[in-house]
């Protein structure tokens, strides 16, 4: 499973004085079992450029291929879109059944799928997020914490088994306790499945540096920069853009000043960390 965009134009309000290119002549390849990061500012067509990759809205011009199926093919669209989940920023505004289960069934019963069959679909999503099934299936999904309503809503995706797995934001307004919970669910998810892709748009560069293996910039509505994570923190020059690096990255860099030993090239916390350690232990040596 992999999704194409082949010079991809997508314009709003085409032909009227108010037109706006949202995206420019856009050329990626998201392909099976990757973990990738898509930043930029607001306005930088980020928003835009997800909705392209499950067929919400089809390109101006050029193509995009979701495995394999042009999303302008109106016969077909459908089932693409069922292989790409799109979970949007606060997720849990789109709740709307009386239960949890209800609410996570919507999907699969859209679908097609029999009753034995959405069932398992539920059961199945549900201990993905971490929710017990007989605990939560007939509560509603307004009682519960904002990180459990979170947690349903990314049921309710799941449940279809996309194979393309795109997160806008999805950590917003959350604690760091509950950031960490809900990514490491995301992240067991790509592991146990060696089809499973997962695109994370965020504003913080510390949870792509964290998480994510490749990272696509955004400016002006093109790709600035497509590189994996190490280049991307390490090599592109993202303040021309106006983005700033990891705190951490910035730390190591001031520090790099007052003891020119330190290497600098650094993005996650973990990593500062042994290079703090390495630095430490060399002095020890020394004196």
């Amino acid at each position: 499973m992999k999704i194409e965009l082949k010079n991809v134009d997508y314009i709003y309000n085409q032909g009227l004085p108010n037109e706006v290119y949202a995206l420019k002549d856009i050329n990626l390849t998201i392909n099976s079992h990757e973990v990738i990061g898509l930043i930029g500012k607001t306005g930088s067509g980020k928003s835009t450029l997800v909705q392209l990759l499950n067929g919400l809205i089809i390109p101006t011009s050029g193509d995009c291929l979701i495995d394999g199926i042009n999303s302008k093919d109106k016969n077909k669209r459908r089932d693409a879109r069922f292989k790409v989940g799109l979970v949007f920023q606060y997720p849990e505004h789109q709740l709307f059944e009386e239960s949890v289960a209800k609410d996570i069934a919507f999907g699969p019963k859209n679908m097609g799928l029999s009753e034995d069959e959405v069932d398992k679909s539920v059961r199945e999503a549900m201990a993905k997020v971490g929710l017990d099934y007989e605990t939560y299936k007939d509560l509603s999904p307004f009682e519960l914490s904002g990180g459990q309503q979170r947690r349903v809503a990314v049921a309710g995706i799941l449940s279809m088994n996309p194979k393309v797995l795109v997160l806008d934001e999805l950590t917003a307004g959350l604690d760091p306790v509950g950031r960490s919970e809900i990514f490491d669910e995301i992240l067991s998810l790509y592991r146990e499945d060696d089809e499973l892709s997962i695109v994370l748009v965020s504003h913080s560069m510390e949870d792509v540096a964290e998480y994510v293996d490749r990272v696509i910039v955004m400016s002006g509505g093109e790709v600035f920069s497509d590189r994996s994570t190490y280049d991307t923190f390490t090599k592109v020059d993202l303040e021309s853009i106006s983005l700033d690096v990891p705190q951490i990255t910035k730390f190591m860099r001031e520090y790099k000043l007052k003891n020119p030993r330190v290497n600098d090239d650094i993005y996650t916390v973990s990593s500062a960390v042994e290079e703090l350690k390495r630095v430490l232990r060399e002095d020890n040596d020394r004196y």
